[in-house]
């Protein structure tokens, strides 16, 4: 058996399970080769990683405790002389045996061999052994150890992300680091000298290597001088067959093996590496400074409970001016108390009061969180900033347009809210961001195969399609590129960010304006020189994103040596 992937073309060889335990048709789990910068067996329930093997060392997947070699379990995984194709395939050094290999209607993938004495065949082993084998299971910066109870848990120096959702054995949102690193606090105070930082590592023995891990030949005793040095670099491992492995991101998929696994260490603040040496004077200063804030809090909170009885009283009056005077009689044709309206409450408990932590991106219209209401639903909150260029214009144009689509491949708006100063948007969550994430990212853009990027350019069109001729108003966007397509869990694509769009009567097709909104880089030229856009304007931005897509790299940033062309330039001369 032989399965692998040509990275230059993304065609893929790769097992798919059936449907169902009695129908053969193809069902959701597939697993084959993936060309990471280390290849790694995965199984993928669709798009997603359901599992992976760890690293291949050149003997074995480091992330399989039960795998002990080429020669025992018959398995090898071969590159051609330019890494542009990898392959695996299952030879026994004893031909008699007869193996059998199976990818289930559950995902599992099982070893069979044929036993002559009971005259069938028997499971000898098979991957998923346990939950902490489910990819991610604790999220970024979780350890998942099978022998504890709850099974996930954060390292030292680490907390829960949501210690709510923690508490009801939902581990997925990870954890985050308490004590910024040394080193990016250097940076960001313009000290420089990365190298400089007392940053320190924690061990942690015995551990199945993080997802997507960086690969350098480097000896071991030079592994750790090597990450010290780069300020991004969050861990590392060594491994004799691979040489040392860095992480530069969050760590995915981190699991406490009983036996075998990788030693890894994992960057920590030194202030934390010293935290037990004096813990009695933190008792101390605990109390103390736990006594000054109770009274602080308890002055505060009386305080504020009398604040907020008189601006609630304000934000109903001033709600009820904003919904009646700009809105209720706005020539733009809706009224905005016919959508679904959230109070401002309501979406500061959602996002933890707008947290850091919660968000999602920044974009010209203000930032986007992740919110969960009181129901479970996850939504993407997009608050106007009040620094924005953008207005009440802006909010309403978007709100007014989107409310009146309904496309599979254009963003769901779920509701609004306008309470004083606040102008909000709710919009569906769409889990994998938006598509610049993975163009331009150099990891992830490696899942992007041309399968999915050809869905990708397909649904773009249909919605773009749609807007233009298919949907009750006639919509020009004026701001399609590949940070305002967003991609679902299936990798889906749907046009989002319509605060710039604008609504086309039946007759018209050109318009123009004084104000030319955008951005530069995907605007026909005439727009950018003279303010007349149309359909063709649209068409001009989808075919700079359609470049992006099938060159891997970002329009602005894309330069000949010679001629210092950007993308489009380059793509024009060529």
């Amino acid at each position: 058996m032989k399965m692998g992937v040509d990275v230059k073309t993304g065609r893929k060889v790769h097992t798919r399970s059936w449907k169902g335990p009695d129908d053969p048709s193809d069902g959701n789990f597939s697993q084959g080769l993936e060309p990471f910068n280390i290849p790694e067996g995965v199984i993928r329930n669709n798009n997603q990683i359901y599992f992976r093997t760890g690293p291949w060392n050149g003997h074995i997947y480091i992330g399989l405790i039960h795998m002990n070699s080429v020669y025992l379990d018959g398995l090898y995984v071969v590159a051609d002389d330019e890494g542009k194709s990898y392959y695996e395939t299952f030879e026994y050094s004893n031909k008699s045996m007869l193996i059998y290999y199976e990818l289930n209607y559950e995902g599992r993938f099982v070893q069979r061999n044929w036993d002559a004495g009971k005259g069938d065949r028997i499971n000898s082993c098979h991957m998923l052994q346990n939950d902490c084998d489910f990819y991610g299971k604790c999220g970024a910066f979780g350890i998942c150890d099978p022998t504890k109870q709850p099974i996930c848990s954060c390292s030292k120096g680490f907390k829960p992300r949501n210690a709510e959702e923690w508490s009801r054995g939902n581990w997925s949102s990870g954890c985050f680091r308490t004590t910024p690193l040394q080193c990016q606090r250097d940076i960001n105070n313009g000290s420089g000298g990365a190298y400089q930082s007392d940053d320190g590592f924690l061990k942690l023995k015995t551990m199945k290597a993080p997802a997507f891990p960086d690969q350098s030949s480097i000896i071991n005793g030079e592994c750790k001088d090597q990450c010290m040095k780069n300020c991004s670099c969050v861990a590392y491992a060594y491994d004799a067959g691979i040489g040392c492995m860095f992480w530069s991101g969050d760590l995915i998929d981190v699991q406490k093996f009983p036996t075998r696994g990788v030693d890894l260490y994992i960057r920590l603040s030194s202030s934390e590496l010293d935290k037990g040496k004096s813990s009695k004077v933190i008792v101390i200063t605990t109390v103390t400074a736990g006594i000054v804030v109770i009274t602080i809090s308890a002055l505060f909170l009386w305080c504020g409970m009398a604040k907020q009885r008189g601006t609630n009283k304000r934000h109903k009056q001033i709600k009820h001016k904003s919904y009646s005077e700009n809105v209720g009689e706005s020539s733009i044709g809706v009224k905005l108390q016919q959508l679904p309206l959230f109070n401002f409450e309501e979406l500061a408990t959602a996002t933890n009061n707008f947290h850091p932590e919660k968000r999602l991106g920044q974009g010209g219209f203000g930032p986007v969180y992740k919110g969960t209401l009181d129901d479970g639903k996850e939504i993407a909150v997009k608050r106007l900033s009040k620094a924005s260029g953008q207005g009440l214009e802006e909010f309403m144009n978007e709100v007014v347009v989107i409310s009146k689509l309904q496309h599979r491949n254009l963003v769901r708006l779920f509701g609004c809210c306008v309470e004083a100063e606040e102008k909000i948007l709710v919009y569906e969550l769409m889990p994998n961001k938006s598509l610049d994430a993975f163009l331009f990212d150099p990891v992830k853009q490696r899942l992007l195969d041309w399968r999915k990027c050809f869905n990708i350019i397909e649904g773009i069109s249909r919605g773009l399609f749609y807007l233009h001729r298919d949907s009750r108003l006639r919509i020009i966007h004026r701001d399609l590129k590949a940070s305002n397509v967003l991609l679902d869990q299936d990798l889906n694509p749907k046009i989002s960010d319509f605060g710039m769009a604008k609504i086309f009567g039946g007759d018209e097709n050109q318009a123009n304006t004084k104000r030319v909104v955008g951005t530069y880089g995907y605007m026909s030229p005439e727009y950018a020189m003279q303010g007349q856009f149309s359909e063709k304007s649209d068409v001009f931005s989808y075919g700079v994103l359609l470049l992006e897509i099938v060159s891997g790299r970002r329009n602005t940033s894309f330069y000949n040596n010679k001629d210092d062309l950007s993308l489009l330039g380059y793509a024009w001369n060529y």
